[in-house]
């Protein structure tokens, strides 16, 4: 066994000897792998490969105690960069896609979208490495303090400007129902700050110290990947789902992007709604039970209160016992002109509408254009919106239905937001996540979109129901049991029982602050260590 370790440590050396642009080259490659461990895929054990040879690289570019601080964050913000843009050039080129459903306008922007994105992305992971670049040491703790430094990256990433954390590291483990059950305790930012922790760890045994010392650290990782998923495990065996005494109707049509907002196909595409409100029962309802019915994000295609006859259709396919939550666009008169607004609508079984949530969160470049007078003049306009782009909602609030339950709506990427949904006050009975992936057909974005809604209710123990035009619909619990789903672009239904609420979970209790405390400690403890050791130098 020894003999196998010290042979296993000769390794490394590609890594702690290359330089130049071998380097840069082996950093963009490790991070364009290390979103394999990403949904569909799921391979978070290819972490033990990619990170533990990042930190080589490092190891190799730092050399500790030689180089200027300039030339050590330098170094760092280079090799991060690199590391970010191929991890999130890998994660994320699907949004591509989005780009050729009307190409005539759009195709053009593709290549800079694709790139574009990643590489703005990927300054998160720079500054994240620069920082811990900038305290580097040659000691088992300059992992601690990698895993601290990503941490407040990817915190930052999904704070700074609108904020966008999609594909945080922590997402590593969502694949993992188990080990994913760690994040009712952590959240999100917790799980990335493990993965860079645990996953890394292994770099210390291209060490030059005793092998004990250096499989002591190893040891204590494997600890800790262990109790998460004896944590997981127990968490999901000693509870089972509970049900309200509301059942649901997700209603998932399958209706193609292209043909959404065509005017000759308008009518069609309400009738499918109607006529899918109104089929037969599945086998998860219950008879003599109120129901709400869940259409996804802008499915009508028209302007409801602007269409005579929309509500007593509705009305006509509900049924007096029965509720709707739709998607939709709405507007309203402005000073310049309409404004126009992503919403939820929730609409009684008379016909009345008895709720309204405008988003607040909007996507960029998505529902509207950041410096749109400057970008116009280069025909860059939003993408899923009207023309003149969508307005945000003014405030953040839940709806009711049949008096009693209210719930969080979550329009598309709102849901991707671990704040948004930790922070809810009072506390919804579930959260109802509309939207529309059709934009990205077959690629891994409607995967990730649904693992990041999954991860939500784990963080705070409220279940989600999800309603997608194209997939992926289903209905989870609060420990985040997927009870029903639908494939992408599968056109069906789920008639399931609302899973109740699970006791509060210490996440949504103190939500991201124990993390951010512990990673600012350890790089505060890092910044004495390297004081110290240069006072002794002098």
């Amino acid at each position: 066994m020894h003999l196998l370790i010290e042979k296993l440590s000769l390794l490394p050396n590609a890594f702690l000897l290359a330089w130049g642009w071998p380097r840069r080259g082996l950093c963009l490659l490790l991070g364009a792998v290390s979103a394999l461990a990403l949904p569909p895929f799921g391979l978070f054990p290819i972490l033990f490969l990619t990170l533990p040879a990042f930190v080589w690289l490092l190891d190799g570019a730092l050399e500790t105690g030689k180089s200027g601080a300039f030339k050590q964050v330098r170094t760092g913000f280079v090799l991060g960069w690199l590391f970010g843009f191929g991890y999130y050039l890998s994660g994320l080129w699907w949004i591509g896609s989005a780009f050729l459903v009307e190409a005539e306008r759009f195709a053009w922007l593709m290549p800079f979208a694709i790139v574009a994105m990643p590489a703005g992305l990927a300054l998160f992971t720079g500054l994240g490495a620069a920082l811990a670049g900038f305290f580097w040491g040659d000691t088992r703790w300059r992992i601690l303090l990698l895993a601290a430094a990503m941490t407040l990256a990817d915190w930052l990433k999904g704070t700074v400007l609108t904020g966008f954390p999609w594909n945080a590291f922590g997402y590593a483990f969502s694949e993992s129902l188990v080990l994913a059950q760690t994040a009712s305790l952590v959240g999100l930012y917790g799980l990335s700050f493990l993965a860079w922790g645990v996953f890394a760890m292994l770099a210390v045994l291209a060490d030059s110290r005793p092998l004990s010392q250096r499989l002591l650290p190893v040891a204590a990782a494997t600890a800790v990947l262990i109790s998460m998923a004896g944590y997981g495990g127990y968490r999901l065996m000693a509870s089972e789902t509970e049900y309200e005494d509301l059942d649901i109707r997700i209603v998932q049509p399958a209706v193609s992007q292209k043909d959404k907002w065509q005017p000759e196909l308008r009518d069609q595409i309400f009738q499918t709604y109607l006529d899918m409100t109104e089929a037969p029962l599945g086998g998860g309802a219950r008879v003599g039970v109120p129901r709400l019915v869940v259409w996804p994000e802008s499915s009508i295609p028209f302007l409801l209160t602007r269409e005579p006859g929309a509500l007593r259709r509705i009305s006509a396919a509900l049924g007096t016992h029965n509720e709707l939550a739709v998607g939709a666009v709405r507007v309203e008169a402005g000073e310049n002109g309409p404004l126009y607004f992503n919403s939820i609508y929730t609409i009684t079984g008379d016909g009345a509408v008895s709720g309204l949530y405008d988003k607040v969160r909007l996507v960029p470049f998505g529902e509207y254009v950041p410096f749109k007078q400057v970008l116009d003049q280069v025909g860059i306009s939003n993408l899923a919106g009207p023309g003149v782009g969508f307005q945000a909602g003014f405030q953040r609030r839940p709806l009711t239905v049949f008096e009693d339950f209210s719930f969080l709506p979550l329009i598309c990427y709102e849901a991707i937001f671990p704040v948004i949904t930790a922070s809810a006050s009072p506390r919804p009975a579930f959260f109802l996540n509309v939207t529309n992936d059709a934009w990205f057909g077959h690629t891994p974005g409607p995967y990730q979109h649904f693992a990041q809604a999954q991860l939500r209710s784990i963080e705070t123990g409220v279940p989600t129901v999800r309603a997608a035009n194209t997939g992926i619909s289903g209905m989870i619990d609060g420990h985040g049991r997927i009870l029903s789903k639908l494939a992408i672009f599968d056109k069906g239904l789920i008639d399931a029982k609302l899973p109740k609420q699970i006791d509060e979970t210490f996440y949504r209790s103190f939500q991201n602050a124990p993390v951010l405390i512990i990673s600012i400690i350890i790089v505060i403890f890092s910044s004495i260590r390297r004081y110290n050791r240069f006072s002794r130098l002098n």
